[in-house]
This record gives C-alpha cells, structure tokens and sequence, in this order.
C-alpha cells in the first residue's frame, strides 16, 4: 500500500486517527514509533508537527485541572519531585516536576498538583504551597516530605499547623550513599529496629545502639538522623493506624514508577509541554485505580479527630 501523506498544516485528519495516536502517546511510546504505527495501520505518513498538534488537545485539560478548586483540609499531603532533562536555548537542562498528592477526608487519594521548575527547592516549594492554599486548601493535618533543607519551614509559613514528617525511606537511601556496599546489609538490619520500633524510646534507644556500632565509621550518617530526629520521629506519637501512611512518600513515588514507565525510552525532552502533556496521562491512568479508600480509614480519620481536636469538626466523612 502506498503511503498518503498528513499535510503539514492538517490538525485532524478522522476522530479514529487522532484518538488511536492520543493511545499510543498515553502508552509512552515515542513519535517515530506512532508514525511507525499510523503507517502501517491506515497507510498515511504523519510529521512530528501533526503528532503534535493532536497531543496539544490534552493542554487545555491539563491547565483545567491544574487550575481547579481543592477541598478545604487533606489530613495527608505528600510532596516530592522528580527530574527530567528538558531541551532550552539550544541545550538540555535538568528540571524538577514537584507533585503532590493529597488523602481527602473520605480516604481517597487525590493528585493535587504538578509544577515544573528549574531547579528543586524550599523556595520553589513555598510558590506551590502558596498555589495549593489559593486553590481552596486552608489546613492540612500532616505534610510528608524528604528532607530538603528549609522545606518544613516553608510549610510553617502557609500552613501554621501543620506538622511535619520527614520521609523515612528518602532518610535511608541518602544513608546507604554514604554506607559501603560490603557494609549495607548489615547497616540495615541494625537501623530497621529505629525506624520499626513500637514506641519512640524504643527507636531512641535502638538509634543509640547504632551509633555505638557505626558512629566511628560512618559519622555523617549518625548526624543525619541525630539533627533531623525530630521530624524523622514525628509519627511515633500517633497510633500504627495512623502511622504507615504518613512516614513515607512511597504513595508519590508509586506515581513516580508510572512516569518513568511513561518515560523511560526517552533520555530528554524538546520541550516542557511534550513532557507535561506524557504526565498529565499518567495521572489519569494511575488516578482511575483509586477507587477505594486506603485501608482501615475508618479507624484512622476518628484517631485523627482525636489528635487535631476541633480541625475536622463538620469535615469527617466516615
């Protein structure tokens, strides 16, 4: 069959074409193997430019949906970024996508944000919080987030009471970095009894005990968590309801495994609204699946009243 050619200035060619390259653009796969498939399938020759103009569709959408009113409380928010390399001027640079994800008061997960930056920080992150409060949000109960230097204090500034929960998985990845690898599993099996512990002086008493086997020899892993303790710490003072969903980012970084699933075939991107828009569906595709509340929410939403007396009064959804 001999192929046709898409005209450069054509945008549509039939609703069949542009949702089957919409498809195969939401499964990540790249421009040239979509003209590889559109080829084959209606015999018609598509150019980037028409590639293009179909997946821009998607940015009114995604605009909507970054401008759209939040509920007034989440308990829950976790923040975190991730980095892509986005062509500029003529050269590829490293950008931050800053995500956040929400728990409403009935349970559910709900993807709140995605910014984009040039760089991660606590002053970019205090531009996304200020965001979040105008789209409608005025409290939230606890903030997950890694250990970026004057983050919690960025959160303070918007959301006075909050509080604050350093990312326990972000803690032990940036101390196995400094742990040779001869070294890591036994380093790990004495420092799962400080983040495992029931209570926290037991964590407290388990931390010591590291630090007598590996003070010496790794001194600036112990005076990581010596001086972030506190926030590593703060959700020791609830019940273990309450306490598996806020001491990791590991709810974010589930939507992280999509985008690089989303991505993974691509070293960089043109422009930031080819990656945005590759996003923006895989929000969508991982949103869908959260359809039921997170586990035991019930029990956790009414210790939770409890604990932030008066902040969830007229909110609870149980």
């Amino acid at each position: 069959m001999s192929l046709s050619s898409f005209k450069k200035n054509q945008t549509k060619l039939s609703e069949d074409i542009d949702n089957k390259i919409l498809s195969l653009f939401a499964l990540g796969v790249s421009y040239r193997d979509i003209q590889k498939h559109v080829a084959e399938l209606y015999g018609l020759e598509i150019s980037d430019g028409a590639i293009t103009h179909i997946t821009d569709k998607l940015l009114p959408e995604l605009k909507a949906w970054q401008q759209r009113p939040l509920e007034a409380l989440y308990p829950f928010v976790w923040l975190d970024a991730i980095h892509y390399k986005i062509k500029h001027d003529g050269h590829y640079i490293n950008k931050a996508i800053y995500t956040v994800l929400g728990l409403t008061t009935d349970g559910h997960k709900e993807w709140l944000g995605l910014y984009m930056s040039e760089t991660e920080g606590a002053h970019h992150w205090l531009s996304v919080l200020t965001d979040l409060h105008n789209r409608g949000i005025q409290d939230i109960l606890i903030a997950c987030i890694d250990g970026l230097k004057g983050f919690p204090e960025a959160i303070a500034s918007i959301f006075p009471q909050t509080e604050v929960q350093l990312c326990v998985v972000h803690q032990i990845r940036n101390s196995l970095r400094y742990i040779a690898s001869k070294d890591q599993k036994a380093f790990m099996a004495d420092l799962k009894p400080v983040y495992c512990a029931d209570t926290k002086a037991a964590a407290e008493l388990a931390l010591d005990e590291l630090e007598t086997k590996w003070g010496e020899k790794y001194p600036i892993v112990l005076e990581s968590w010596r001086s972030k303790w506190e926030l590593l710490s703060a959700y020791f003072r609830y019940p273990k309801a309450i306490r598996k969903p806020i001491y990791t980012t590991n709810a974010v970084e589930a939507v992280h495994r999509q985008f690089r699933t989303l991505t993974k075939t691509k070293g960089a991107f043109p422009n930031e609204n080819r990656l945005l828009k590759l996003l923006y569906i895989g929000i969508n595709q991982v949103s869908n699946k959260w359809t039921m509340p997170i586990s035991n929410w019930a029990l956790t939403i009414a210790q939770l009243s409890i604990y932030f007396k008066g902040r969830l009064d007229g909110i609870i959804k149980i």
